[in-house]
């Protein structure tokens, strides 16, 4: 705290010690009270989530207008990322926190930027008159040192916040570092496995995406 007033230094430090001893002969009037309960708290986690899947509802909607059946294989593998997120967050007895739940959200947006930039690739390579496979190859293959460099840095920066951050933060950091790994390998390999039974079971003239 602060003492104010007309006080030296000697004065101001005595004050000090009376306040911090309780010696002080003074009255004490409560002017006010506050107390927060457990229910605040689960009420925060609960309108987290209730944002977060609202988020990821636009989300899947939008790879769905946005890229078609291409968007579909993004979204199951979004769904997958997530069920592998969990999945490694209950092996690890962590709990979900707000911000594990922004760690969460974040690796989805990495996720789904992720497939943007592969399907916008293959969009590319397509234009530029390859087949629908070698599209498809140059596509991931382009994209590939990108999405890599951008997950690795952000993996930095979530080790540099585990080691020196304290609580909440070890929490953030520890759900984005589960979420970028697992989104690395649904968006590079398990969307590019979906493609490629697709391509190989239907074996399409067009590629619409």
């Amino acid at each position: 705290g602060i003492i104010t007033g007309q006080f030296s230094v000697q004065e101001a430090n005595d004050l000090s010690l009376l306040l911090r001893a309780g010696a002080l002969p003074a009255p004490m009037q409560i002017l006010e009270e506050r107390s927060v309960g457990p229910g605040l708290g689960q009420d925060s986690v609960e309108a987290g989530e209730f944002a977060a899947v609202l988020g990821l509802v636009f989300v899947i909607a939008f790879m769905v207008i946005s890229y078609g059946r291409f968007g579909v294989y993004a979204d199951i593998a979004l769904m997958m990322n997530l069920i592998l997120v969990l999945a490694v967050m209950s092996v690890l007895q962590a709990t979900l926190t707000l911000p594990g739940i922004a760690g969460i959200v974040l690796t989805v947006g990495m996720a789904v930027d992720a497939n943007v930039l592969i399907f916008e690739r293959i969009r590319e390579e397509r234009r530029n008159g390859r087949t629908i496979i070698n599209a498809i190859d140059a596509g991931y293959r382009s994209a590939m040192s990108t999405i890599l460099d951008a997950n690795i840095t952000t993996l930095i920066a979530a080790l540099v916040l585990f080691t020196f951050g304290s609580g909440p933060i070890k929490g953030f950091a520890v759900t984005l570092a589960i979420g970028i790994i697992t989104s690395m390998f649904s968006a590079i390999w398990l969307t590019r496995l979906l493609i490629a039974a697709w391509v190989k079971r239907s074996r399409p003239t067009e590629l619409v995406i």
